[in-house]
């Protein structure tokens, strides 16, 4: 990712390339991307953006002392050392360790309790679904049994249905 890639003002950031062991190509898929940008990595991006020096838009983001692009394992690293930091060291071993790419698991699963799946495909960049569903697990709503009721419901009085975000139908 490069600076030119994040877009602040939109709140979006434009996956257009990947970073591999084979150097910098179009993504995976070969199509252009853009993924929503949350305050919480927009936070920390800001801060990121106020370093000084690589902060061109062609710079990468995760830069090396050089300038390069870091490579992957020192990525990964960071994440297993953040893991250590946060009391969940244990969880790199057993009968599931936690891994890197478990991120994307993570991103799908929570994307798709506020986005349709089809936008949760683009967004990971997958051309199909089923490719989507491997990353998408289920996450019970304990409010399931009032949204699906209200629904059948307002079906049942002939009244259009309008499902709001809290669950309740207008």
């Amino acid at each position: 990712m490069r600076w030119g890639d994040v877009d602040f003002a939109k709140r979006i950031v434009h996956v257009r390339r990947q970073v591999s062991d084979l150097g910098v190509g179009p993504p995976k898929s070969g199509k252009v991307r853009s993924v929503p940008l949350i305050d919480q990595a927009a936070t920390v991006l800001d801060a990121l953006s106020r370093r000084d020096r690589f902060v061109g838009p062609e710079d990468a983001v995760f830069a090396s002392v050089t300038g390069s692009p870091l490579p992957g394992h020192v990525l990964r690293l960071a994440f297993y050392d953040a893991l250590e930091r946060a009391g969940l060291g244990a969880k790199r071993s057993g009968k599931r360790p936690i891994h890197f790419h478990d991120l994307r698991h993570s991103f799908g699963t929570l994307a798709v309790q506020a986005f349709a799946l089809s936008d949760v495909r683009a967004f990971m960049g997958h051309a199909d679904i089923s490719t989507t569903m491997i990353y998408v697990h289920h996450v019970p709503r304990h409010d399931a049994a009032d949204r699906l009721g209200a629904l059948v419901a307002a079906a049942s009085t002939d009244a259009p249905a309008v499902l709001c975000d809290n669950g309740v139908t207008k």
